[in-house]
């Protein structure tokens, strides 16, 4: 099963820092218009690997002895795990990473695609950055009334955390106070039942696991269900929805996916927005490669900023793994800086690891920083 990008994932994954400077990073796309069929996804998988090990020659010539045995080493035990575990298991592509010198082998399938491969002292995470918490931890309430089930959004699917579903009496025919008693013994169920759905969803969003709240109620039950929830949830919804009465979980994502797809986007715009207002008053704001990297590496950084199309090459110090945007020595310990392909990895990297954020935005968003910005902690 496909696994959903965390900030714990990627704090993980960043941590690790190959002893002998040499880990591999792979990441193999099975996009279903090119890997038709299951015999396809073989070859790409061998072709990935074989184009990766292209890479680690020009690295270990460069590093050493070392690195060239460990690399062998990596390449048996990924061409290994090709031929006799290989199942992507519905993911859309795959994320290899393996160290044999730190006895280091992991396999991440993911819900979207990814394309690449990098040899290098750390792990390349880049490409799973762009995917952190696309479709997870979303909370959607199905709402009717005797239908309430609560889904929460796990790897890109909906999965069932609580169903307070009931059967409620049908309208009563009887006219007179025997019919006007009969109709207030319905609603007090009712009323129950949205009680009983409120409360589940309450529990969810105090333990912190609803970032997003999506309702799914006919219009008529909105107003009563919205007044059954605390202050907190209410809080929480970021769009209200119809759906067919007996909707499955599979055609309920599809309904809900662009709502959460939306209050994503404006959260987004939000981030940008601040930067661009600590940026134009000279507050706590980073702007282009420079200073991001600076602030990046000294730990300043509460949120990361970058483009989707940004791209540009940096360097590292082998000793500190301080990043920066130009070459020369490191400022700290005087180490020759060695050159990185991709200063977004560098930048994500120390982000991380001293618990700030990413957020992945449009192209054009940051053209007056040359596609990467941050806000700082201070």
């Amino acid at each position: 099963m496909a696994t959903v990008v965390t900030e714990g994932l990627l704090r993980e994954l960043a941590g690790f820092r190959a002893a002998n400077g040499c880990a591999v990073s792979i990441y193999i796309d099975f996009d279903p218009s090119e890997v038709p069929t299951i015999p396809g996804e073989r070859t790409k998988f061998r072709a990935s690997v074989m184009e990766a090990e292209r890479k680690a020659e020009q690295r270990s010539s460069v590093v050493g002895r070392d690195c060239k045995l460990a690399l062998e080493t990596d390449f048996r035990r990924i061409k290994d795990w090709g031929e006799t575990e290989f199942d992507r298991d519905g993911a859309r592509a795959l994320a290899v990473f393996a160290s044999s010198a730190d006895d280091f082998f992991r396999v991440v399938p993911l819900l979207e695609s990814a394309n690449g491969c990098e040899i290098g002292p750390e792990l390349w995470i880049a490409p799973l950055a762009a995917q952190l918490g696309h479709g997870d931890g979303a909370l959607v309430a199905v709402v009717s009334r005797e239908r309430g089930v609560v889904y929460e959004l796990r790897d890109g699917r909906l999965q069932e955390l609580a169903d307070e579903t009931e059967e409620v009496p049908g309208q009563h025919d009887q006219g007179g106070w025997s019919q006007s008693r009969y109709q207030r013994h319905i609603d007090n169920i009712v009323l129950h039942h949205l009680k009983a759905v409120g409360g589940e969803i309450d529990r969810t969003v105090r333990d912190g696991r609803a970032p997003y709240l999506v309702v799914v109620a006919p219009e008529e039950m909105r107003g009563d269900f919205a007044s059954q929830l605390s202050h907190e949830a209410r809080e929480s919804i970021v769009g209200w929805a119809q759906a067919e009465a007996h909707a499955g979980a599979t055609e309920l994502l599809g309904v809900v996916r662009p709502l959460l797809d939306e209050a994503r986007a404006r959260d987004d715009q939000a981030t940008l927005d601040r930067w661009q207002s600590e940026h134009g008053r000279n507050g706590r704001a980073a702007a282009g490669w420079k200073q991001t990297l600076d602030a990046a590496s000294d730990g300043r950084i509460a949120t990361l900023l970058v483009e989707e199309t940004a791209h540009r090459q940096a360097w590292s110090c082998p000793q500190c793994g301080r990043a920066s945007a130009d070459g020369g020595k490191c400022p700290l310990d005087g180490a020759k800086l060695e050159s990185r392909d991709d200063a977004i990895d560098l930048a994500i990297h120390h982000t991380v690891l001293h618990g700030g954020t990413f957020v992945r935005l449009g192209a054009g968003a940051l053209a007056d920083a040359d596609g990467v910005g941050a806000i700082l902690r201070f």
